[in-house]
């Protein structure tokens, strides 16, 4: 089953194609935009091994000059050095303004190949073809790209908007258990901000750990819907000037968390699950949300089998430290999103620093 979402951004518009195979169809489906002839498909050594020589096959039969570059797996890499590389790889191989530069592969790729090809000679082509539920259902959409500073996670970055992104459900099959885990954490954010059907079709599911466990039509259902939902905020607001902010449920807390333990404690999706945990305490403590509807969402997270508490011994004041490097904070003022009922939240600069610290220090976090 194919399905096609278009994310709606005046002069800028791209479509989402979901579809079972669809990564033997990459050459056809560029072909089609008129792209420049010039490819360089970016990914790392994991997931070229899988799928590499199967992308670069589809782009060749259909007339592409491709060459490859391998980044270091792992959120540690995402460093401007890492885009040295890729510029290097483009200079070698002479790419020009209407060459392509392709992500294959997770978060992480997707995020610096984007802001590789939104920089290199000021901006040149861009498709993204996901490799981990967490990109196929969040990071590939809406342009959002960028690296890490030391202090910080995405500090460095552009808004950054591919000609397509190309999901194939079945390369799921290959993604270790741990990171079909993190990609859920995003999953769950939809449901909670947006789409009430979606949080409802997870609480009926008996597992949501394993893809093994997951039906193949609820696979389906996740990834379209997901992909709606970002499509929809993404085409009413691009560069997060409104209701985007909403998008970042789970991650002012969940960046932070991932920037005081060095990237190398807990995957994004890890993390953010988290956020969403603390978060959905702040509302209910603020008197925002009913406690059985946090309920509700921590159930989720647990039953994908995600963490539930910070690692003994993190020290709360440096994590507080961390908010403030965020880069939703506002004239010293940290932005939460916070929900108000299952598919609806809110976006206020209004939490006490007290509540907050109470918060991250109660029930083992």
């Amino acid at each position: 089953m194919t399905s096609v979402i278009k994310v709606d951004i005046p002069e800028n518009s791209y479509q989402i194609i979901v579809a079972p195979g669809s990564l033997d169809q990459l050459g056809p489906q560029m072909a089609s935009l008129n792209l420049g002839k010039k490819a360089l498909l970016v990914s790392n050594p994991i997931i070229f091994k899988h799928y590499g020589e199967r992308a670069i096959a589809s782009l060749q039969n259909a007339g592409f000059d491709v060459v490859h570059y391998n980044l270091p797996p792992g959120e540690r890499y995402k460093t401007l050095n890492s885009i040295q590389k890729i510029y290097d790889t483009a200079l070698e191989h002479k790419l020009e303004r209407n060459s392509t530069m392709i992500a294959l592969g997770g978060g992480v790729v997707g995020d610096m190949t984007g802001f590789a090809a939104a920089t290199w000679l000021r901006g040149i082509n861009l498709v993204q073809v996901p490799t981990t539920l967490l990109a196929m259902v969040d990071s590939s959409v809406g342009g959002k790209t960028g690296v890490n500073h030391p202090h910080g996670k995405n500090l460095i970055g552009a808004f950054y908007q591919p000609r397509l992104v190309l999901i194939d459900p079945q390369v799921l099959q290959t993604l270790p258990s741990g990171e079909f885990r993190a990609g859920m954490a995003e999953v769950i954010k939809y449901g909670v901000i947006w789409d009430p059907q979606l949080f409802t079709q997870l609480e009926a599911s008996k597992h949501l750990d394993q893809l093994r466990y997951v039906k193949s039509d609820l696979i389906n259902y996740i990834l379209t819907h997901s992909c709606e939902a970002k499509a929809n905020v993404v085409s009413q607001d691009e560069k997060e000037s409104g209701i985007r902010a909403i998008l970042n449920y789970g991650h002012t807390i969940g960046h932070a968390v991932e920037s005081v333990t060095k990237y190398r404690v807990f995957k994004h999706g890890e993390a953010v699950g988290i956020g969403m945990i603390a978060a959905g305490e702040i509302a209910v403590r603020l008197e925002l949300w009913l406690k059985s509807d946090a309920e509700r969402q921590n159930t989720l997270i647990q039953k994908a089998g995600l963490p539930t508490k910070l690692p003994v011994g993190l020290d709360i004041n440096q994590l507080i430290d961390a908010l403030q490097l965020d880069k939703k904070v506002k004239s010293g003022r940290v932005r939460f999103v916070l929900p108000t009922q299952i598919g609806k939240v809110l976006v206020t600069d209004q939490v006490p620093t007290d509540i907050i610290t109470q918060v991250l220090s109660s029930f083992g976090f």
